[in-house]
């Protein structure tokens, strides 16, 4: 295995910039236009950076006693959205760095925050409850109260949140206020991605596998063998590919026709340490991974879901999270040690 501490940015990552903020850096999301760089960290800290050069543009500090918990970008990229060990959440103007609003749903911890797709609700997990909120702070519903703690939240449809805590993944029209549908599943559910068209259910499983269902025929199945926790999940923007972590390899499962049960996935093997985050492009079969020894690749995936790495990068300490910028034309990697990397992307042709 090659020194990886040795390696500039490879193949399509091109020379960027980096930048730090004060701690453990957890999330980040592109703001605006996708101009700029939204970061957050453990301690509390935020940090909107210039997307082209990195400049710092503004910073806050301590926005949540006892530290930051989850970000959330609103799909205009004019808000953003924090919770915290607080038990607040705040709504945010990206631009200028200021509080609009402020939320205390509960007693508990806010751990999972996720706007819908037209950024008209804010969906809010705290403990065993799921609030819905307006972009202006006012509550429109709330779930009932879940058998557990709420693992993990998406949007399922416009007006649909699907919800995973332990043993079931449930689904709340949010226009009738009552639960849609009900999958489930004995067992402790640790993360959770659905299929661009919302049909496919995919979650980690605290017994090192993957579980998915089909919504349409309420079939399901399991992937094993993994060596650990698959938390890291992802789709393609076809819902033909699902990449999973649980290991330093990563598993792609092909879901075209009658799959993934009964075939073989895909395997991208080039990181030396478990895999700690993947996220795909929002155009074509690229893929882009991070890992706890700070090694970034992409990877351009074939029809088999088995691929050649277009470029990699590596920065200090355990990657926490990578992003694409909206137009695919930049990747961001944030990682344990504070440190802030983005690299140009283009593709050959």
């Amino acid at each position: 295995m090659p020194d990886l501490k040795a390696f500039a940015p490879q193949g399509m990552l091109h020379e960027g910039w980096t930048a730090q903020v004060d701690d453990y850096a957890l999330a980040c999301g592109w703001t605006g236009d996708g101009d700029n760089l939204l970061v957050g960290d453990v301690a509390g800290g935020l940090s909107l950076f210039a997307g082209k050069t990195g400049e710092l543009i503004w910073s806050k500090n301590n926005i949540h006693q006892g530290g930051l918990l989850a970000l959330a970008i609103h799909p205009k990229g004019d808000l953003f959205a924090t919770s915290g060990q607080d038990g607040c959440v705040l709504i945010w103007d990206s631009q200028r760095g200021e509080i609009l609003h402020s939320i205390k749903p509960g007693k508990g911890w806010v751990e999972h925050l996720a706007w819908s797709v037209s950024g008209d609700m804010l969906a809010v997990a705290a403990s065993k409850n799921v609030h819905i909120y307006h972009p202006d702070g006012v509550e429109r519903w709330r779930t009932e109260e879940h058998p557990s703690t709420v693992s993990a939240i998406s949007w399922s449809k416009p007006d649909e949140l699907a919800t995973a805590c332990y043993g079931k993944v449930s689904f709340f029209d949010i226009t009738r206020q009552q639960v849609a549908q009900e999958l489930k599943w004995q067992g402790s559910l640790v993360s959770m991605v659905l299929s661009p068209d919302g049909d496919i259910v995919a979650c980690g499983s605290q017994d090192n596998s993957v579980h998915f269902w089909r919504r349409s025929t309420g079939l399901d199945a399991e992937m094993t063998g993994y060596p650990g926790k698959p938390s890291q999940l992802a789709f393609d923007q076809s819902g033909q590919f699902l990449a999973t972590g649980g290991s330093d390899q990563i598993i792609v499962w092909n879901f075209q026709g009658d799959g993934p049960e009964g075939s073989l996935p895909g395997q991208l093997v080039l990181h030396p340490e478990p895999i700690s985050t993947l996220a795909f492009a929002h155009d074509g079969l690229i893929l882009a991974s991070g890992a706890r020894d700070g090694s970034v690749f992409v990877w351009l995936l074939d029809h088999n879901g088995d691929g050649n790495p277009l470029g990699g990068a590596f920065t200090a300490e355990k990657i926490s999270a990578v992003c694409w910028k909206s137009d695919d034309t930049a990747l961001a990697a944030i990682d344990s040690d504070g440190r802030v990397s983005v690299w140009p992307f283009k593709i050959r042709g």
